[in-house]
């Protein structure tokens, strides 16, 4: 239709190759072509080129009509793909929206007020197209299926206390010594725990029974900062304590290793402005941070 329109519309074959930078061989075979599905004749030949036939007058104005609409089409998508707008939906760990991204995510909404952001806590992986994704932070290595990925950063398990704890309960030297220590643990433990080590590439676990178990993360970190005794968690959720002194890291040598931060979205090159504007925005951001240094 492209060529039969530009044949049309400058007058000749050659002309209409011209407009549209092809030969004008491929121009013929592109409208006998259209001509064979129609099975109209569109352009009568004669010695001194072509011209529209009866039908090929009205298929002309109908053909300039649709490609009309397919460039308004086309228009109104690079607007989309141009302009950051609408509705951007994101999900990643609670602990990690709620003391490392809020603060960062107010900053994007400040500098593209037309995107709306809709933040989902999960700290498992998501399926982005199933679940309507645009964008997950996520922590730990990736299926190969799982879409597009940019790495941020790299936290690690940790095992803390406050410095008041340490100092009336002595700070354990290796996994055994917890046993003889005040435990705290979130989510739904039973009433034994397991905490598992490496050490020189050898594996090691500890079995204990806590002496308190706290419904989240966020609450046995807080309970371990008030010197209740030693929690184990991520070093992201606990970065405000430690840089604070509040909380004190035991058993170094003992830590698993870190685990990669990363940002994953579908569509690559072809995403929304909002998704690519986003992604522009929090990745240095997320990577300058002192929280995902591991």
């Amino acid at each position: 239709m492209q060529a039969f329109d530009a044949v049309a519309r400058s007058g000749s074959l050659a002309a209409g190759a011209r407009r549209l930078e092809l030969s004008t061989a491929t121009v013929m075979r592109l409208v006998a072509a259209l001509e064979s599905r129609l099975q109209c004749e569109l352009l009568l030949r004669g010695p001194r080129g072509v011209e529209l036939s009866a039908s090929g007058e009205a298929f002309a104005a109908s053909c300039r009509q649709i490609l009309q609409g397919i460039d308004e089409a086309e228009g109104s998508l690079d607007g989309l793909q141009a302009h950051p707008a609408g509705q951007l939906n994101l999900t990643l760990p609670l602990l990690m929206a709620d003391r490392l991204f809020a603060p960062i995510a107010l900053d994007y909404l400040a500098a593209f007020p037309d995107v709306r952001l809709v933040s989902r806590h999960r700290e498992d992986l998501p399926r982005l197209l199933e679940d309507g994704i645009d964008v997950a932070l996520v922590i730990g290595t990736l299926p190969d299926s799982s879409g597009f990925a940019l790495p941020v950063g790299t936290v690690r398990p940790v095992i803390c206390a406050s410095p008041d704890y340490l100092t009336r309960h002595g700070v354990p030297q290796a996994p055994e010594d917890l046993k003889a220590h005040r435990i705290i643990v979130a989510g739904s433990q039973g009433a034994v725990s397991e905490w598992r080590f490496r050490h020189q590439g050898a594996p090691r676990s500890v079995r204990f029974s806590p002496k308190l178990a706290c419904s989240t993360t966020h609450a046995a970190i807080r309970a371990a900062s008030l010197g209740l005794g030693l929690t184990r968690c991520m070093s992201h959720e606990a970065h405000a304590e430690l840089s604070s002194g509040d909380l004190q890291v035991v058993l170094q040598d003992y830590a698993a290793p870190g685990l990669p931060v990363q940002l994953i979205y579908r569509e690559g090159r072809r995403a929304a402005a909002r998704v690519r504007t986003f992604l522009d925005f929090v990745v240095p951001r997320l990577r300058a941070h002192p929280a995902l240094r591991g």
